[in-house]
């Protein structure tokens, strides 16, 4: 049986390793993974011949070649050769998870920290036990530093992923109620968000932590951390617009800046002030890290700021949770326009608090009016009330053929909801 260290030094260094045969590259190495509903052991031979230099297999009917190797576990090998490599580089991770918020950041730190270093962070949102290990194997002796998102639906899956991609520094961006399906508690949530810091401060890391979060603030209390906030931290930031973009002064060792980012809403400001902490704390330059912010724009359908032909729409049609679409919808009724319209999206995985967490929403979409709430979904069936400006559909499909027959005009829109929804497919109709 070949050890880890051989099959990483004869077919793994040097090579881009994929799991997804259609993306296969001359050279590359295919690692096949099994789930519920795929067998990525039938794709062996499709890899092989668009160029893979290996495949590894973990079921011996599909050896079809010298070049296939037999693995007793797919996804295990995967995630082991990705620790190896890990560790073989040695350069420093930073970690990143949070309820809300953590691709942004993400993102963000990449843009300051690429200022300095040479940097590979997770793609889009591959942040799972699948996607931890591909982002490091996607680095190599070039890569100065790297980032890796985290995320996690069930009890204990930041601790598996730190065990993968051991970071060094750690940045929780918040804890809220998500995914609650598959955590069961709130509780659940805390302690599995929380298992970044105590991987962090077991090999005596560092993390960064905002001031203004009483929940982040007493866990990592005691331990070496890295502080950012309005009023107290090592960085100090302060909110001078919210419209159209986001735009915040900076405070740093160097000097003050005014920041114009890209960005919509003031939720934004806690992920831009984050990222600002990084690049401050590895000595990027103030200058260049208000170049990296003010140059990025978000283009993932989270608060992507839309011109239509007809309407303004803002777009954050990713995900949704009861703790991003409140702050969403009270950000939405501070903006000064008219008409304005909401479009929610009903809120998944979130079992036994869904129908108690809709209604909750409905209640603040009418503290907080806008001129027309359309609210998309089951979800929202049972808390609709007789409102005229509420109007109900039952999914996306039902809402756009609303849409051709009652078109709308010189509105600003705001859409959010669970990627269950796709309600970026009104974009077109709006």
């Amino acid at each position: 049986m070949y050890s880890i260290p051989q099959l990483y030094n004869d077919f793994i260094r040097g090579h881009r390793v994929t799991t997804d045969s259609r993306s296969i590259q001359e050279g590359d190495v295919f690692i096949a993974l099994k789930g519920e509903n795929f067998n990525g052991n039938q794709f062996a031979r499709s890899a092989l011949e668009k160029g893979a230099s290996t495949a590894f297999v973990d079921d011996k009917a599909y050896l079809l070649s010298e070049k296939c190797l037999f693995i007793p576990d797919g996804l295990g090998f995967l995630q082991e050769i990705a620790r190896y490599h890990r560790h073989r580089l040695g350069l420093p991770i930073l970690g990143i998870t949070g309820t809300n918020g953590k691709t942004t950041t993400k993102e963000l730190c990449q843009a300051v920290l690429s200022k300095r270093y040479r940097t590979i962070a997770t793609q889009g949102n591959l942040n799972n036990h699948i996607g931890v290990p591909l982002t490091l194997l996607s680095m190599d002796e070039n890569t100065q530093f790297g980032i890796v998102e985290m995320g996690a639906n069930h009890p204990d899956e930041i601790k598996d992923l730190c065990e993968i991609a051991d970071p060094d520094f750690g940045l929780i961006t918040n804890i809220g109620q998500a995914h609650l399906e598959g955590f069961g508690s709130y509780e659940n949530i805390v302690r599995t968000k929380k298992q970044l810091y105590d991987h962090i401060f077991r090999k005596s890391g560092k993390v960064f932590v905002h001031t203004e979060d009483p929940l982040l603030m007493q866990l990592s209390e005691g331990h070496t951390r890295i502080l950012y906030g309005k009023s107290e931290g090592d960085l100090k930031g302060e909110i001078k617009q919210t419209l159209p973009y986001l735009v915040y002064a900076l405070k740093t060792l160097k000097g003050d800046l005014y920041i114009k980012t890209h960005l919509i809403g003031s939720y934004n400001f806690d992920n831009a002030l984050a990222a600002s902490c990084v690049g401050q704390y590895f000595d990027v330059n103030p200058l260049h890290i208000q170049e990296a912010i003010e140059s990025y724009r978000p283009t993932n359908l989270r608060s992507q700021l839309v011109k239509t032909a007809h309407n303004t729409v803002i777009l954050d049609a990713y995900n949704a949770n009861p703790s991003s679409m409140s702050v969403a919808i009270k950000n939405f009724a501070e903006i000064q326009a008219s008409p304005k319209i909401l479009i929610l999206g009903e809120m998944r995985e979130l079992g036994t608090v869904s129908e108690e967490a809709h209604r909750k929403i409905v209640s603040l979409a009418t503290e907080n009016p806008a001129h027309t709430v359309f609210l998309v979904g089951n979800n929202f069936e049972h808390c609709c009330d007789n409102r005229k400006f509420i109007r109900h559909f039952k999914d996306t499909d039902t809402l756009i053929e609303y849409l051709k027959v009652h078109p709308l005009h010189a509105s600003y829109i705001f859409v959010k909801g669970s990627r269950g929804n796709k309600l970026e497919r009104i974009v077109e109709f709006l």
